[in-house]
């Protein structure tokens, strides 16, 4: 068994969204105040993030992690790596590298966005980061852990979701290949982005998250990447099935491997 963590459940924007007076943003509801996605892995004794979004700093003291072991990254766009520059204070604190794991193309933007960090003649107190090259291969996080990765599309952009036991983390996405969905059998956990109930030009609709929900049959799952335009946390929970929700910020599961 391992520890999931939701340290963000909200589209590119965050939930409530800069200068926008309708209800979901104005709501006193926690479970409408969404900061951009990414989650925490907690397996034996390793603390994995997947994407470092804008909010990574605030996330990381909000759920208090004061040891990370590796970032694993689903594509390229700011909103799931902007936070990348505050590792610096795990290089401190641990005193080594941080593991980053990302395809070719998703290091060639941060080493766009990030090039101090990257720069051959380097000052005090950048980033330090230990790069790892990944594709559809599974590979081994720390030499122990094991991950599958998904290829999915996001409009034209191609992009990873990832397997981890029986937890499949698969975000940024409106398309998804036959020959990928079997890797999505068998789950006790999936989460999935599903944006809002409209259709959308390159992430899934609820609708279309919960028809591949029910295409792979996880024991349960999870909604994330959620727009204002969603709806209601409670109102949009009400309507799903008993094993299918709508995740939130500060959600705690733990994955079943059995």
């Amino acid at each position: 068994m391992f520890q999931l963590v939701f340290l963000g459940t909200g589209t590119s924007q965050g939930v409530p969204v800069i200068a926008c007076p309708c209800g979901v943003c104005r709501s006193d509801d926690q479970r409408d105040k969404r900061l951009r996605s990414s989650v925490l892995i907690r397996i034996r004794d390793l603390n994995i993030v997947i994407d470092s979004g804008p909010d990574f700093r605030r996330q990381m003291l909000r759920a208090d992690v004061r040891k990370l072991d590796a970032i694993l990254f689903t594509h390229g766009h700011k909103d799931h790596t902007a936070g990348l520059d505050d590792v610096r204070a795990y290089n401190y604190a641990l005193c080594r590298p941080m593991d980053v794991y990302a395809e070719k193309r998703v290091q060639h933007t941060l080493k766009r966005e990030f090039a101090y960090a990257f720069a051959e003649e380097k000052y005090p107190g950048i980033p330090e980061i230990n790069m790892h090259t990944i594709s559809v291969a599974p590979f081994l996080i720390n030499g122990e852990i094991p991950v599958i990765p998904i290829r999915a599309m996001h409009l034209k952009l191609p992009v990873l979701g990832f397997r981890i036991g029986k937890m499949a983390y698969l975000t940024d996405t409106n398309k998804i290949a036959e020959t990928e969905k079997k890797k999505l059998l068998g789950l006790d956990c999936f989460v999935v982005n599903g944006l809002r109930k409209e259709p959308h030009i390159s992430h899934f609709s609820l609708q279309e998250a919960i028809d591949l929900i029910e295409e792979v049959k996880p024991a349960r799952a999870f909604i994330t990447h959620i727009s204002h335009q969603m709806g209601f946390h409670r109102q949009v929970q009400d309507t799903l099935p008993p094993h299918i929700r709508l995740a939130y910020d500060g959600l705690e599961l733990t994955v079943n491997d059995r």
